[in-house]
C-alpha cells in the first residue's frame, strides 16, 4: 500500500481510504461483517477510515473494534460534523461553536477515543461565520481532542475565504477537502483541486465509481442487476441519456481491457493519478468488494491512457444518465465553472 501526505498536515494516509458509511443501519447491518471489513482493510495496509456522526452506528462499530483490538494508534480516524441528523433541535446542525463542541464530544464517546485525527466540516453553513467555526475548531486542536481539521464538498472560493480567516485571526487551517471525483465527474479539475494544492490541502475523493457506473455492473445490452443502485432508482435503460452513458462505459471498458485492467481499476487509477489527490474513499459492503478495490491500489496509468480518457470524457466534463437519475450530488461542480487542464501531464502524479 502506498502512503501519501495529507496536504501539508504532516499526516500520511493510505492511497485508499475505507469509507464506513455502509457500516450499521445504512448498509451492513451485521456488525461482525463490518468488523471483518475493518480487519481486512487494516491488514491490507489501509490506515485511514472515513465516517460521520450521521452515519447511523458507524462510529460505534469503528470505536468498538479499535478499542477491542488495540489498533487505534495505527489508524487515521476521519469523521465529519455539521449535517442535520434526526434531531428536531433547530440548532442541531451547522458550524456554530455550540454545535461543533457538542459534536466532537459525542463522536469521541462513540469512537471510544480521546482524539480524532481528522475532524471534517460536512457542508457549508451559510448562517454561520466561518470565523465562528474556525475559532471553535482551534480550541479543540489546542485541547488535543482534534489533531487536524478538514472540509467536505466546499467550493473553492469558500476554501480561500477560510484560509484568509485563518491567517488573519491565527486560527487553525483546514488541511483537507473531501470531494466527489471520477471519470464521469471531472468539474473539480477546474478550480477546486488546484486551489487545494495552492493552500497545501490534501484531497480525499468519494464517488470514484460514480454510483456503480464505473464498477462494471452496468453494461450496454444487459439489464441492471436487481440489487443495484440503478435498479432501486428505477433508471430507464431506454432513456437517451442512459443509453449515452452506457456507450461511454463501453468505450472505457474497452480501454481498461486493452490496459489489462478492470473498469473499476481504471476508474480508481484515474482518480488517484491526479497529484492533488491524497486518497480515494472506497465503500465496500463485503470483503469481496474490498478485495476488488485493493486490486487497483497499485495501478498507475500511463500518459497514453490518460489522453485516451480525455478523448472519451473531456476534462472538466460531467456525464449524467438523465436529469435527477443518478447521484446528482456526485457532480463535483459545487456551483463553479470548470476550467479544465488540457495537458494530461498537469494531472500526472510524479513517479
Amino acid at each position: 500500500m502506498e502512503y501519501r501526505p495529507l496536504g501539508r498536515s504532516g499526516i500520511k494516509v493510505s492511497k485508499l481510504t475505507l469509507g464506513a458509511q455502509n457500516f450499521g443501519q445504512q448498509g451492513v447491518t451485521d456488525h461482525s461483517e463490518s468488523e471483518r471489513l475493518l480487519a481486512a482493510a487494516l491488514d491490507a495496509g489501509i490506515n485511514t477510515i472515513d465516517t460521520a456522526d450521521v452515519y447511523g452506528d458507524s462510529e460505534v462499530i469503528i470505536g468498538d473494534y479499535l478499542q477491542r483490538t488495540g489498533r487505534r494508534d495505527d489508524v487515521v480516524v476521519a469523521t465529519k460534523f455539521g449535517v442535520k441528523g434526526l434531531s428536531k433541535d433547530p440548532n442541531a446542525k451547522g458550524g456554530s461553536r455550540r454545535w461543533v463542541t457538542r459534536c466532537v464530544e459525542r463522536s469521541l464517546k462513540r469512537l471510544k477515543t480521546d482524539y480524532i485525527d481528522l475532524f471534517q466540516f460536512y457542508r457549508f453553513d451559510k448562517y454561520t461565520d466561518i470565523e465562528e467555526t474556525l475559532g471553535a475548531l482551534t480550541d479543540l486542536v489546542s485541547a488535543g481532542k482534534v489533531l487536524a481539521v478538514g472540509l467536505s464538498t466546499f467550493p473553492p472560493e469558500l476554501i480561500v475565504e477560510a484560509h484568509w480567516a485563518s491567517e488573519k485571526h491565527n486560527f487553525v487551517r483546514f488541511r483537507s477537502e473531501q470531494s466527489p471525483y471520477s471519470i464521469f465527474a471531472r468539474a473539480v479539475e477546474g478550480h477546486l483541486l488546484p486551489t487545494c494544492q495552492r493552500y497545501g490541502m490534501g484531497v480525499l475523493t468519494w464517488g470514484s465509481l460514480n454510483g456503480g457506473w464505473l464498477s462494471g455492473a452496468y453494461r450496454a445490452g444487459q439489464p441492471f442487476p436487481a440489487d443495484s443502485r440503478a435498479a432501486r432508482m428505477k433508471i430507464d435503460p431506454s432513456d437517451p441519456g442512459v443509453r449515452r452513458k452506457l456507450e461511454v462505459v463501453e468505450q472505457l471498458a474497452d480501454l481498461a481491457k486493452a490496459s489489462d485492467l478492470t473498469l473499476a481499476q481504471l476508474a480508481l487509477g484515474f482518480v488517484t493519478e491526479h497529484p492533488a489527490v491524497s486518497s480515494a474513499i472506497v465503500g465496500p459492503r463485503n470483503v469481496e468488494q474490498l478485495q476488488s478495490a485493493l486490486a487497483g491500489a497499485g495501478v498507475r496509468l500511463g500518459l497514453d491512457v490518460l489522453e485516451r480518457i480525455d478523448e472519451i470524457v473531456a476534462p472538466g466534463a460531467y456525464v449524467d444518465a438523465a436529469p435527477g437519475s443518478c447521484m446528482s450530488s456526485n457532480r463535483g461542480d459545487s456551483g463553479f465553472t470548470a476550467e479544465p487542464f488540457r495537458n494530461p501531464e498537469q494531472r500526472r502524479r510524479s513517479r
